[in-house]
């Protein structure tokens, strides 16, 4: 506790230069960074941005942890929310941009390639990554934590903080990889789901960000015990908090939003061109056929009567073709 009634009062110099080393962080950056590296060294040409965003995931995971947030998560309230905000929302999506299933997968023997896609499409697999379930996994880790004595014990206990923020990690990647479906996910659900369940949990960060501001103090005989005599009092700090854990949830949607958005796109359009190449196969094997009734017709000197094809009478395909409806 004495240590940390030590800490110098924050400013915007030591914004930049106030640094730790967290050797539980490093490892984990070393672990993750090093581990995604050898990857893409074995399985050349994949997409560089993945790769970018591997990169900047771990980068951020070690500003988290040994930049200024680390240094006063324990001593200001609103910084040890903005460090949750990226362990839970901005960490796992950079990861689940990055497609780290499908790059493990690349490099497995292809016995346990199977033996994961078995599991990965499996009943329970399925259920456990409905809209709902995963909304449920990423909405209750944040919740349970300010909203119980977890809180506290975080600020007490390195262990117990450790635990937390891997799970905010995973919780947040569960979430982003189902709902990106840029690694192979159990069930494919509809990006407009995904839309209207990213409105309902935005609304759902302003739902906390306003019982943190309006409730009582969090952890208050912790932060009162460290006598700290500088910085924004217990109130305005929880307040400051309030608004990083509702506008940061809200921020961070807005590209999730766009990378949604872009991906339904693209599917739509990849959906159109087999649609396309489907009708010209049909159409191409349509025409042989009717040339072919057209000779024997006409070697039997009677008048052909010309055909429909089922996607004719479809109006949404029919003016792929410029053919009338009948």
């Amino acid at each position: 506790m004495s240590a940390l009634a030590a800490v110098p009062p924050l400013t915007w110099a030591r914004v930049a230069t106030a640094w730790r080393f967290e050797p539980g962080v490093v490892a984990v950056a070393a672990v993750l960074g090093g581990g995604y590296a050898a990857g893409v060294r074995r399985c050349p040409g994949r997409p560089r941005s993945r790769s970018w965003c591997a990169a900047v995931a771990v980068v951020l995971l070690l500003v988290v942890g040994c930049s200024f947030l680390g240094v006063y998560s324990d001593v200001l309230f609103w910084v040890r929310a903005a460090q949750n905000i990226l362990l839970l929302m901005v960490v796992p999506m950079l990861l689940a941009a990055a497609a780290p299933l499908t790059l493990l997968a690349a490099t497995m023997p292809a016995g346990a390639r199977r033996w994961c896609s078995r599991v990965l499409h499996s009943r329970p697999a399925v259920w456990a990554t409905l809209p709902p379930v995963v909304s449920l996994v990423l909405v209750v880790p944040i919740l349970v934590l300010y909203l119980s004595p977890l809180y506290e014990q975080t600020l007490r206990s390195a262990a117990v903080s450790a635990a937390a923020g891997t799970a905010l990690v995973l919780s947040g990647f569960v979430y982003f990889w189902t709902r990106f479906r840029i690694d192979p996910v159990p069930r494919a659900g509809s990006h407009l789901v995904t839309l209207a369940i990213t409105i309902v949990e935005m609304i759902g960060d302003a739902v906390l960000g306003l019982v943190v501001w309006l409730g009582p103090l969090i952890a208050v005989g912790f932060y009162a015990a460290l006598g700290r005599q500088w910085g924004p009092d217990l109130r305005t700090d929880q307040v400051l908090g309030a608004g990083v854990l509702w506008a940061g949830g809200d921020v961070v949607g807005l590209p999730f939003i766009g990378v949604v958005v872009a991906r339904m796109a693209r599917e739509d359009e990849a959906h159109g061109r087999r649609v396309d190449a489907e009708l010209d196969r049909a159409s191409a094997a349509a025409d042989a056929e009717s040339d072919a009734e057209s000779d024997n017709e006409s070697d039997n000197g009677s008048e052909a009567v010309p055909s429909r094809l089922w996607w004719e009478d479809d109006p949404q395909l029919a003016d792929r073709f410029r053919r009338p409806l009948p």
